[in-house]
């Protein structure tokens, strides 16, 4: 099962005050709208979301068709079948997706401990659009 490009999303109580700590420790914005209150920001192999009034608590984020730096996965395992794989195991998920629809989704189950774990999908399975 492949879960696409990995980040760490942090909910940040001041935006501008986040971006700049993340910048000092050498990351750069790659994407995002700041206006929205979400930033992108990457450094090496490491990328950090940081999202401000968007949810609470910090979670650990994949993106299926996407690779690492932006790089598009032509041959990922789209969503519905994670899910579908995940219930096949017991997994609770705390917010589904359709399992009848196509293109972008995402869900979000939570690991023993109570983490988060995001996946959010942005993109159409191969084969469908």
């Amino acid at each position: 099962m492949k879960l696409g490009a990995f980040s760490m999303s942090l909910s940040v109580a001041d935006l501008p005050a986040s971006r700049a700590f993340y910048e000092a420790l050498g990351f750069a914005q790659v994407a995002g709208a700041p206006e929205e209150g979400w930033i992108i920001l990457r450094n090496g192999g490491c990328t950090l979301g940081l999202f401000q009034g968007m949810f609470e608590g910090n979670m650990l984020t994949f993106n299926p068709g996407w690779l690492n730096e932006e790089t598009p996965d032509p041959d990922f395992t789209d969503i519905r079948e994670i899910q579908t794989r995940l219930l096949a195991q017991g997994i609770a998920i705390e917010s589904e997706t359709d399992p009848d629809a196509t293109g972008p989704a995402s869900l979000l189950v939570r690991d023993p401990d109570g983490n988060a774990v995001f996946l959010d999908q942005h993109v159409s399975a191969p084969g469908h659009q």
